[in-house]
């Protein structure tokens, strides 16, 4: 794997591109806006990184992370996603995304509605949890003793294995929830969510480490 395409490059696109980077991979970002609306980004992240279309990042990425508002995931092209890992970032967000009965009643989860969207493709719930500048701030070596956990979930459990050895590309350990239905346990409200990985409860400003056994509590926490 050397491309990870970025569908969505806001704070958490654009903080994994940065550490994808960071760890060799070449990356290449879209947003709703167009490609000439990255130029400031693609200059700072350097050579390795470059702008396209969504299609584009679908197209050309080994790994492609979907991150845009959950209201938007119908937009996310299918096709050039076919057979790939994708890894949602996303959360479901009512007061921006609008009411979803099925998610309301808790039916079903939002990483599960873009694995209807996206029916061929493979995926892996993660980074949804974590603030963007906590994301970048507590990547850590693999040997580190501080070094931080993040949760996935999924269905296949060859894509998680993908996802687990990137994220330790890019400096954190994986933590595995279970399938897709299961992404519950570290969506907004519950003790995995956010200030997991703050120095304070009420200060996300400040990010401190959260490693696998303290990611596993704050999961086995959490409540419907």
């Amino acid at each position: 794997m050397t491309t990870v395409g970025l569908i969505g490059s806001g704070n958490i696109g654009g903080t994994v591109a940065r550490l994808a980077v960071d760890a060799g991979y070449d990356v290449v970002l879209s947003n709703s806006r167009g490609p000439e609306t990255l130029t400031d980004l693609v200059d700072a992240l350097g050579e390795h990184a470059s702008a396209g279309t969504a299609q584009d990042a679908a197209r050309v990425g080994d790994l492609v992370v979907v991150s845009v508002p959950l209201r938007a995931y119908r937009a996310v092209p299918v096709e050039p996603l076919a057979g790939k890992v994708v890894i949602d970032t996303n959360n479901y967000y009512p007061q921006r995304d609008g009411n979803l009965p099925e998610l309301d009643s808790g039916e079903t989860t939002s990483s599960e509605l873009l694995q209807r969207h996206l029916p061929e493709s493979r995926v892996v719930k993660v980074f949804n949890n974590i603030y963007y500048k906590g994301l970048a701030a507590l990547p850590r070596p693999s040997d580190a003793a501080d070094r931080s956990a993040l949760a996935i979930a999924g269905d296949d459990a060859a894509a998680k294995a993908e996802v687990t050895a990137f994220l330790d590309r890019i400096g954190y350990d994986a933590v595995d929830v279970g399938p897709l239905a299961d992404g519950w346990r570290y969506q907004p409200d519950t003790p995995a969510y956010g200030t997991l990985y703050s120095a304070t409860p009420t200060d996300w400003e400040h990010p401190a480490p959260a490693d696998a056994e303290k990611l596993r509590a704050a999961l086995a926490a959490a409540t419907r």
